[in-house]
């Protein structure tokens, strides 16, 4: 972090940040709240982390982007945030309702791979795309396969203090010896009851879940350990309170995810946590981010629904991460972002345009002007400290880009602020991603071509030969090497 934020004076962002309260909205309160941490100067944050069974998409990233702002933001303003994430490794099953099979298994039967290997695979491809995304890595990061020891406690407060029975299948969670259960998420549970048409098996509640299953000899599972109920795995929800407490205790102060969690996942997570440790509010703040929405007439990207995009794939077509990024600063966390090519292409030309920019100041140009560097700082601050307002930070910026009665130095000294909260690398140029391995032959004769006919001051010849490229599909973008050819796909 010190060298990240090596050109930010820190006594400074404190005595601005002074009069400035951090403030959220909680999905626990549903209340926007001023932030107020267990202990003065210090976060800890859990962050819902991936299940590593398959690729993960730009849907998903949004989620991890938005913690990433997040951690940006507290450290913008003063905090040490510990920030721990958890990678789901087992127990995650193809029904969230724990039904249906582990996801690891099921991935590595598709592949013919042991599940241990899947789930490195894609644990390591996940961090690929969110390091394309520039997103921090978690302080801690903590795998559900180490921590077996950690949920069998955990269950096992659970079992002694009555808030738990057996079935032939696993040891399950008795939601009715929870009063306050479905609270967080506001559900009607009598109403649930009533109109149940499912088969329950053998739990006693429709909202009951598992913390540990049995495992079937005829499954022949590679993740399985021994407890006190029988040989297993846990229950996906159980990892990430055992874990959460074991790192950042039985109370702490943010906990995040997406708002498909808060049903299911975050409601069964308090229930089990309170009731092992016999404190409440597990979690003072819950922040949910929003969903990507697709305009091809589904309601959300999904692995399941195999209309996914990676980070990855973006850059294949020629469109640099930071376009992703871009698009993401534009809406709030808690507001749906539409994705669509239209949207992507103007984000790429945004972003390049303002990269450009940034990267070609020069420190020398212009007396620095304290006055101004104040205001402008304390307004990113007031923004970033009001729910992490990401849009209204992003036209700050551009409104100080344009504004010319404003000196190169003093833009200089405020660029790294913006760069940190923001993400962006706004002393970089912005990276070729044309793969150049696919990039067919025709296309560097045309550029060779082109090449020659400027270094003639033939620009008519030079015009007609990127006319030529852009019907192959290729635009003409210049570099620091000089002019490359890359695929235009989204970008226009």
């Amino acid at each position: 972090m010190k060298e990240v934020l090596k050109d930010i004076d820190r006594k400074l962002l404190k005595s601005l940040s002074g009069s400035e309260t951090v403030s959220f909205y909680n999905t626990r309160t549903r209340a926007h709240e001023v932030f107020h941490p267990k202990q003065e100067g210090k976060v800890g944050l859990y962050v819902c982390g991936p299940t590593v069974y398959a690729y993960p998409h730009i849907g998903n990233m949004r989620a991890y982007f938005f913690a990433d702002t997040l951690r940006r933001g507290l450290e913008l303003c003063g905090y040490d945030v510990n920030h721990v994430m958890n990678i789901t490794d087992v127990g995650h099953l193809t029904d969230d309702g724990d039904d249906g099979e582990d996801k690891l298994e099921v991935g590595a039967r598709k592949e013919g791979v042991s599940a241990w290997d899947i789930a490195k695979k894609y644990e390591k491809y996940f961090f690929q795309e969110v390091g394309l995304l520039n997103i921090l890595t978690p302080k801690i990061v903590c795998r559900a396969t180490e921590h077996i020891e950690q949920q069998v406690d955990m269950v096992q407060k659970l079992d002694n203090q009555g808030f738990t029975y057996t079935t032939s299948d696993g040891v399950y969670f008795d939601t009715t010896k929870f009063p306050k259960y479905g609270d967080f998420a506001k559900l009607n549970k009598e109403g649930m009851q009533a109109g149940l048409r499912v088969d329950m098996g053998e739990k006693k509640n429709l909202q009951d879940f598992a913390l540990w299953k049995f495992s079937k000899p005829e499954d022949k599972r590679a993740m399985e350990w021994d407890s006190p109920w029988g040989r297993g795995f846990p229950g996906w929800h159980i990892e990430c309170s055992a874990m959460a407490s074991h790192y950042l205790g039985d109370q702490f102060d943010i906990h995040t995810g997406g708002v498909d969690h808060i049903q299911v996942h975050h409601t069964n997570e308090i229930a089990q946590a309170e009731c092992a440790t016999s404190k409440a509010p597990f979690v003072n703040v819950w922040l949910h981010s929003e969903w990507l929405i697709l305009d091809d007439g589904t309601k959300k990207m999904g692995k399941s629904l195999g209309n996914i995009i990676c980070v990855n794939d973006l850059k294949k077509d020629g469109i640099p991460p930071d376009a992703l990024r871009y698009l993401f600063l534009q809406a709030h966390y808690r507001k749906q972002l539409l994705f669509k090519k239209e949207n992507l292409a103007a984000s790429c030309k945004a972003v390049k345009r303002l990269l450009s920019i940034t990267s070609s100041w020069d420190a020398e140009k212009g007396d620095f002007q304290k006055e101004v560097f104040d205001v402008c700082l304390k307004k990113m601050l007031s923004s970033v400290c009001n729910d992490l307002n990401t849009p209204q930070v992003l036209a700050q910026l551009w409104e100080l880009v344009e504004n010319d009665s404003v000196s190169i130095s003093t833009k200089m000294k405020l660029r790294p602020y913006y760069a940190w909260f923001l993400g962006l690398k706004l002393d970089a140029v912005l990276e070729d991603c044309s793969d150049k391995a696919s990039v067919p032959q025709e296309v560097f004769g045309l550029m060779d071509q082109r090449k020659q006919y400027r270094a003639e001051k033939n620009w008519d010849a030079a015009d007609k030969v990127r006319s030529q490229l852009d019907s192959l599909g290729y635009e003409v973008c210049d570099s620091p090497e000089g002019p490359v050819a890359r695929k235009k796909s989204f970008i226009e």
